[in-house]
This record gives C-alpha cells, structure tokens and sequence, in this order.
C-alpha cells in the first residue's frame, strides 16, 4: 500500500450535503458510481450472542471511495456489523471478504490488526499522554522517521490541526479530538474506515458541522468509509448510500433520496423521518384518499395489478396543509396535537376514519387544537404506496398512522412497480431488489 496521501483519488460525487440542501450524494449514485469495484462484502453473514440472532443473513456491499451509513434503532444490529467487518467479532456464519478475499469464513479469519481496516470509536479513544501529532504517528510505527514525520504533519494539516500538533487531547474541543482520531485512522491508509457513532458526543451545533468536516475530509482523503448511527438527518446528509437495517437485516439500501422517497417497507418509510399511511382506492387515472384524487402517475409504480383495490399512500408533513374551516363545516379532519419545532409547528390531524395525518406549517401560521380543519395534498412529486393488504394489523386496520417504528419487514413493498398481483406475499409494490443492490 502506498504511503502517499493519493489526493488524485477524490471523487467528488455526492458531494452535497444531503437532501435538504440540493446537490447530494445520489447524483454521484446515478454517474456510475455502481460500476466501481467492491471493497468490503458482506456475504449472508449471521451472528448470535447468548442463543440470541443480532445478525441474520445480511448481505451488503461497500463500494470503493464511497460514503455507507448503516442507519438504523438501538438494537437492530447495525453496531454489530461494523464489528464484523472490523474482525471484532467472528461471524456465526456467512464470509466478510475485503478487496475480494475472505477475512472471515471459508475457513478463514484474519485478526484485526492484519485487515487494514482503521475504526474511529464512539470516544475516539485518543491515548491522553501524547500530543495530537503522537496520536496520529501512533499507527505509523513501522515507517522511517522522515516518513513519519511527513505523513503526520500532512494530516494534521487536512483535517486543520497544524497549530495543534503539540496539544495533549484535554487540550482539544471535542471536534478537535474527533478530527486527530479521524487523523490517525486515516494515517497507515486503510482499506477502509469504519465510524462507530462517530458524532453522538458532540452537542448539536457541532454535530452539524462535523458531519461536513468529516466527509470533506474522507473524501479528501479518498477512503472508502462506513459509519453506524441511529440518527436519519446525519445518515441523509453525509452518505453516499444509506443502508437501513432493521432485526439484524439490511431492509433496503440506496442514495440518500431513494430510501427516504421511495421506501421499500413500512419500516424504512416511518424510520427516515414522520410517515402518514393515507389510504386510497385505486380507481382508474386516480387514486382516490381523504386528502382528494391524486392522479394515478403521481402514485410511483402503480402497476395495472392494483386497479381497484385498497392502497395506503406515504405522505410527508411537508406534502400536506391544514386550514381551519368554517363554523358550520366538519372540515376533512379535527386537530389533536401540535408541536412547536421553532421555525416550524408540526400537527397531527384525524381522520373521520381513525387514522391521522401529520402536516407542518411554517411557525407563524396557527390552527388551533381541536379545531377541524379541511386538508390538501401540496407535493408534486411522485409518491410512494403500499398495498393496503399487507398493512401491519391486517387489512382492516384503521388508515393512517404514524408509527415510525412499525414491525413491518420489506415484504410491505414500496411503491417502485409492481411484480406481485393484489393480496400476495411478495414485494407487492416492487421492492424485490436485493437489499445488496
């Protein structure tokens, strides 16, 4: 492996900031970015602890010079992956393969140290009697002296830390100590870099603004990188590819857009961010919902299958209004809670059916709490369904909701064409993708 920082190597798709800011990483997804070699696979990999599954069957695959996040609750596996891929842990079954030859399974393991794979922790584990540039030359012990010198002073010098290369890290900001521990990582140039929850110690204004500061600095470096969090807004934002993970599988996988816009089970819908389930009657060039007729070519993938059944249709609080009626109008839905966000306030609307669907108006426009309100559907972009049938509950649970951590697995389907006919088992709404894919 060569001791120069290969700059040439940065690549630059994805280099946005994620959904909310423009520009993102999924543009880089659709230049190409699938037909570069794999890194790091997983293949079928199950772990167990204490006769409990944590890991089962999952499958994935890390692309080189990309960004994948592992996303997913407190439990669901994701942390136990990276530990797999570290050498941490030894896989039950299944193989973890780098550059293509197996590190675990086939007969095989090959201890951490021999993998070249570098970990930034939680704590970033920093040794507190040396200095930030003894930090970072910690893992350079079998370079010359020159050597090591200049590779040091080169990434202190990209992750910004010049001046503070004599500083022990009590010394240091959290962001400074993430950035030497970053450093470090980085310096033996490893196959790949692994970040455990690399900001959930730093408080909120400096999360945001590490999560730019590390994947410049990654991308920079020209590393390919996979990072565990259970954070959806740092997950969108810094990834090139999310995947999410759910009871110790990878439920989908995909630039940040695809999985949060089109979902491919209820779960990933409802983890990504607040998720409405209104239903719908399909019904020739329409879908007909209590928010109106949405035409049928806004509804993604609505295959001929599903003419004339019962639909659930994915809305988002920013695709919906509420406006308060009349005196002597029942409106489309009453009121039942409100949250003030500061810039936005964020209700809750039922349904005469039962189900509730969430709307979020800017922080100046009131309506009142059980005030009943007339609702309209404002997004002009496709929408995402899910056959009614396949709805956690059963087909007669009532419509709507917004249970984000709904016990649904990637048999829901979600809305991206459709393969299976109405009342099947299959990815109804044409999710059949590889989780790996």
């Amino acid at each position: 492996m060569s001791n120069e920082l290969t700059r040439g190597r940065v690549d630059r798709t994805g280099e946005g900031q994620g959904a909310r800011n423009g520009a993102t990483a999924a543009d880089g997804a659709a230049d190409g970015a699938s037909d570069r070699r794999t890194v790091l696979e997983l293949d079928r990999v199950s772990k167990s602890f204490a006769g409990e599954r944590v890991i089962d069957d999952l499958s994935l695959s890390v692309r080189d010079g990309e960004v994948l996040t592992l996303l997913g609750p407190s439990g669901c596996g994701k942390t136990t992956t990276l530990r797999l891929a570290a050498g941490l842990e030894r896989p039950d079954d299944g193989v973890v393969r780098l550059n293509g030859e197996a590190v675990a399974g086939e007969g095989r393991f090959v201890a951490p140290e021999e993998r070249g794979v570098g970990v930034v922790f939680q704590d970033f584990a920093l040794f507190p009697h040396m200095t930030a540039a003894e930090n970072v030359a910690f893992g350079l012990a079998d370079a010359d002296d020159a050597e090591r010198d200049r590779r040091v002073d080169e990434l202190l010098e990209l992750v910004g830390l010049t001046d503070q290369a004599g500083s022990y890290p009590d010394e240091l900001s959290g962001g400074q100590q993430q950035r030497v521990a970053l450093a470090r990582s980085l310096a033996p140039e490893p196959a790949v870099l692994l970040l455990d929850e690399p900001f959930s110690n730093l408080d909120v204004d400096l999360r945001v603004r590490m999560r730019e500061e590390v994947r410049r600095i990654i991308k920079a470096a020209g590393v390919t990188a996979v990072s565990v969090t259970h954070d959806q807004e740092e997950a969108l934002s810094i990834s090139d590819r999310v995947a999410v993970v759910h009871d110790g599988r990878v439920e989908q996988v995909g630039a940040p857009e695809e999985v949060f816009q089109a979902p491919k089970s209820r779960f990933v819908a409802g983890f990504l961010g607040h998720a409405s389930f209104v239903p719908g009657y399909v019904s020739g060039g329409a879908v007909e919902t209590p928010l109106g007729d949405v035409p049928r070519e806004q509804i993604h993938g609505l295959a001929p299958e599903y003419d004339r059944t019962d639909v659930d249709v994915l809305v988002r609080p920013d695709d919906v209004s509420a406006s308060p009626v009349g005196v002597d109008d029942d409106g489309d839905g009453v009121v039942v809670a409100r949250s003030y966000l500061g810039p936005t306030v964020l209700y809750e609307v039922e349904l005469p059916s039962g189900g509730t669907v969430e709307c979020m108006h800017n922080h100046d426009e009131r309506v009142g709490l059980d005030e009943p309100v007339s609702l309209a559907l404002e997004a002009t972009h496709e929408l995402a369904w899910f056959p009614r049938d396949q709805r956690p509950g059963g087909a007669n649970a009532p419509g709507g909701g917004v249970d984000a951590g709904a016990d649904a697995d990637s048999s829901d389907g979600g809305g991206t064409g459709a393969d299976a006919g109405p009342g099947t088992d299959e990815t109804a709404a044409g999710a059949g993708a590889h989780p790996d894919e």
